[in-house]
């Protein structure tokens, strides 16, 4: 008889103490891979005793980690870095801050262009965020953008990283859903276009309900004109995404290989800048490890966390019990979103993914909205993708903000956090629009492989 059996523990309440001992821990600042290994862990001998448990752990870590699908993640992440290092983000925004020199706020506007060029190569929120803030924030300052308007816009821009191909949390998503990569890649495209096209328009929209926060049109004769130089600084990094999604999309390789191979290109076109020295390199496949090290950590308690959630038979439960509650379907996914948006206040984007996605999926795909099951795992995929970033600007928390303002230690956070506001107001209307109407995210699909 198992513990769990012999102390009367109903499998209800008993998820919920797993789950609640997991946010116990995360508050006393216990890593988040931890503290989902520690409660999985102790819920999954409290159920089934320590000798399975032992049992279950000595195959969990190659039965995860032998997937091939997993390489993908490491080889994006190194391009990332080697983007990073390399100094290509100087040449994307200085070119779109030429592009952008006739609007009002144009400086912001070419923030948010430069975000999201350098995350189609880059696949991070925080690196696209730390990268085009180190960038950007001293030239905006020194125009006579307000602080507020500055941090906002680049905390914001940086989650372009995640939403706009390539995409760590998509490939972790395509996988724990089994989902294609390339298709998921595909859906994405609209909805990052979309949030970039609506971050310059709430951009827009600000500085005219607020004139002081960036300075008037720059009417000088002398205004930086666009030049074959800074046409061929941007050239490099179109290149790569040319080549990675060109060959993705045409068959010549795989989702994996098109990684590696953009990886070796970004690499090429760094070297070529004359920016990567031996020191930055090698930072670049330290930095790699750590954040691969990092992630695969999570996978392993997620992983411990959701078989010890398994064994309760809550997941099971809640499709039976939505389903049985006979509510609309979307009025389920809106649920599951706000719930996201909650989540976002004390976990990572990775770490939600990693434990809601066994859980919320199967009751997804389970509803019937009138679409292809395939269809309906993309459109979610995009859709929880859409609201992990809402959840890297929105406080308590805020990642994004977080790690912009702390490289403007002389604005208040609390400034940062009033700048980030219409950007969420422009995610809201998106996630409405792609939740209203799937096409959004489908239309491109039909093109994909």
């Amino acid at each position: 008889m198992s513990l769990a059996a012999h102390l009367g523990l109903v499998p209800t309440p008993l998820a919920l103490l797993i789950f609640g001992l997991m946010l116990a821990l995360m508050a006393v600042r216990t890593p988040i891979a931890i503290s989902m290994a520690l409660a999985g862990g102790l819920g999954y001998a409290v159920q089934a005793g320590v000798s399975p448990l032992l049992s279950f752990l000595n195959d969990l870590a190659f039965a995860r980690f032998a997937s091939y699908d997993l390489s993908v993640i490491p080889l994006f992440i190194l391009m990332g870095h080697f983007a990073t290092q390399g100094g290509l983000s100087k040449a994307l925004f200085a070119f779109a801050s030429v592009l952008m020199a006739p609007f009002r706020g144009g400086l912001a506007m070419a923030a948010v262009l430069a975000s999201a060029a350098f995350g189609s190569i880059c696949g991070s929120s925080v690196a696209t965020a730390a990268t085009i803030t180190s960038v950007a924030l001293p030239e905006m300052r020194r125009h006579g953008y307000s602080g507020r308007l500055a941090t906002g816009t680049l905390a914001a821009g940086g989650t372009l990283g995640i939403l706009i191909p390539p995409s760590v949390p998509l490939i972790i998503y395509a996988i724990l859903a089994e989902q294609n990569i390339a298709k998921l890649f595909a859906a994405a495209v609209v909805p990052g276009v979309l949030a970039m096209l609506g971050y310059m328009a709430a951009i827009a929209i600000d500085v005219r309900l607020h004139p002081g926060q960036a300075p008037g049109l720059d009417l000088r004769a002398d205004r930086p004109r666009l030049t074959w130089a800074l046409v061929l600084g941007v050239l490099p990094i179109a290149g790569v995404f040319s080549i990675v999604f060109g060959g993705i999309y045409s068959g010549w390789f795989t989702p994996t290989e098109g990684a590696a191979i953009g990886a070796a290109c970004t690499l090429l076109a760094a070297l070529a800048k004359r920016e990567l020295n031996r020191a930055k390199l090698a930072q670049s496949f330290y930095a790699t490890a750590e954040a691969t090290a990092m992630i695969f950590l999570i996978f392993i308690g997620a992983d411990l966390m959701n078989s010890a959630l398994a064994l309760t038979q809550l997941p099971n439960q809640l499709a039976g019990l939505v389903q049985g509650w006979g509510l609309a379907p979307i009025t389920v996914v809106m649920a599951m979103l706000l719930f996201y948006m909650v989540l976002g206040a004390v976990m990572d984007e990775l770490s939600m993914l990693l434990l809601t996605i066994p859980i919320f999926f199967p009751i997804v795909n389970g509803l019937n909205f009138g679409m292809p099951s395939e269809s309906v795992a993309l459109w979610f995929g995009i859709l929880v993708l859409m609201t992990v970033g809402f959840g890297m600007l929105a406080p308590p928390v805020g990642l994004n903000v977080y790690v912009v303002n702390s490289m403007a230690k002389d604005i208040p956070i609390a400034e940062s956090y009033r700048g980030v506001l219409p950007f969420l107001i422009s995610d809201t209307l998106r996630m409405a629009l792609v939740l209203v109407f799937p096409g959004i995210a489908l239309e491109l699909v039909r093109f994909a492989l």
